[in-house]
Parts: C-alpha cells; sequence; structure tokens
C-alpha cells in the first residue's frame, strides 16, 4: 500500500467517525474496506490521539488531538479545555451525561462529553453532527441568529422521531421561548428514549459560538426535577465559561 493511499484510507476512517462512534466492524462497512485493514489503521491512529476508544474493546470515536487540530483552525482553540471543568460540575449536580457542541453550518457537532457512572448509561456523541432543530444545543443558537434559521428552514426539516418540530411556524414559536428562558429543553426531539436540556455559550461580544448541554435517559431525566431548574442550573454554568 503506497503512503497516499494510507493517507487517504486514514482520512476516510477519520471522516466516517464523524457520524458518531462505532466499532472495527461498523467502520469497515462505512468506508468499504476489509476489516484487517481499519483494525490497523485504527491501531496506528489510536496511538497518535486522532481516535480513541470509548471503552475498552469497544468503540472508537474522534480522539483528542483531532479535536485540537480542528479546534485550531478556528477562534477559542482551547474551548474543550476551558470547558470540561463546567462539564464535570454539571454532572456532579445532575448525575447526568454532560457535553459541548459547536454549529457547523445548520449542524451542531459534539465536541466533548463527560458521563458518570450509572446502570443506566447514554451512548457518546463525540463527533456526531445533528440538525440544529432537533437538538436543544442547536436550539439555543438559531435562536439567536435569524439568518442562520432562514437558511436552515429553505429545505424541509428531517423528521427524526413524533416529537420532532418539522413545521416551521412551530419552530419559530419554540425559538421565541427559548429566547426569552435563555436554555431550550427536549424531550424525545431527536432520539427515542432521550432526554436533554441546553444553554448557550457566548464569546465576549455576546455572540453564540457554542452550547453547553446535558442529557440522559427519558426514563429519569428530568424524571420528578423540574426540567426549568435544570435549564437554570445548565444556564448558569453556560454564563460562567468565558471565551475569547
Amino acid at each position: 500500500m503506497s503512503t497516499v493511499q494510507s493517507i487517504d484510507r486514514a482520512f476516510a476512517v477519520l471522516r466516517s467517525l464523524t457520524s458518531g462512534p462505532a466499532g472495527v466492524t461498523e467502520v469497515a462497512d462505512r468506508v468499504g474496506l476489509p476489516k484487517s485493514t481499519v483494525s490497523r489503521l485504527l491501531s496506528t491512529l489510536e496511538s497518535l490521539g486522532a481516535v480513541e476508544q470509548v471503552t475498552a474493546g469497544g468503540e472508537y470515536r474522534v480522539g483528542s488531538a483531532m479535536i485540537d487540530l480542528a479546534a485550531a483552525a478556528r477562534p477559542g482553540k482551547s474551548l474543550v479545555a476551558v470547558v470540561r471543568p463546567h462539564l464535570a460540575d454539571l454532572n456532579r449536580q445532575t448525575g447526568e451525561a454532560a457535553g459541548l457542541s459547536v454549529p457547523d453550518g445548520t449542524d451542531m457537532v459534539y465536541l466533548d462529553q463527560l458521563t458518570p457512572d450509572s446502570e443506566l448509561q447514554v451512548r457518546d456523541w463525540t463527533g456526531q453532527r445533528i440538525s440544529m432543530h432537533a437538538v436543544p444545543s442547536g436550539l439555543v443558537v438559531l435562536a439567536d441568529d435569524d439568518a442562520l434559521l432562514d437558511v436552515l428552514l429553505a429545505r424541509p426539516l428531517q423528521r427524526f422521531t413524533p416529537h420532532t418540530i418539522v413545521d416551521p411556524a412551530a419552530l419559530r414559536a419554540r425559538l421565541a421561548d427559548v429566547r426569552v428562558d435563555g436554555y431550550a429543553v427536549a424531550v424525545e426531539e431527536f432520539a427515542d428514549g432521550l432526554s436533554s436540556v441546553a444553554a448557550p455559550i457566548r464569546d465576549n461580544d455576546g455572540r453564540v459560538v457554542a452550547a453547553l448541554h446535558v442529557y440522559g435517559p427519558s426514563s429519569r431525566f428530568p424524571g420528578d426535577r423540574d426540567a426549568d431548574v435544570l435549564g437554570l442550573m445548565v444556564k448558569a454554568a453556560a454564563a460562567r465559561i468565558h471565551v475569547d
């Protein structure tokens, strides 16, 4: 195999993980390569920090080295490092997974996640891209950017679950509430059995540059907790994050 071909295949593997964590077999299916080849590539990429395993012997996801490289291409390259302590605080306060995502076009890209130990785990969304209208992290970005909302609404909205808002008028009304509240709550709008709360992270000019979110299985989140109280908690955490 030539060096150029090896690089091409390595990038294909990395791109495949932007749609979410996957094991060797699934990655091989995504890129159309033999499992043995993919296994070797993943092993090399892992040694370089370009990918990492979610759990020992489990699925792979985009690694911290690639996140750092991607972040270096835009302002606020230390965002993951700055936000990580706040994710840990939200873990402790809520007992649920906490994550960081950034806008890219009309999608949210999930950069980091901390998941506490519990009997019922949520999947790791690091590296996943999701349309803004389907997740609270996207809603808090859209609520701050009418031009971006117009771009999103220029095409039909994808329905992910029976609860996904796909009607433009209903989405605009929802965003009006998000602007007032300063956070968004969603119950099973992107994935069945998953609920979440998000708030915007702003730079020094007040522009929304990222979102902080907490999420968990709908069977316990928000559970008997007040969703608005959780929203205010995430909003307060996001307000403590300073981004240049």
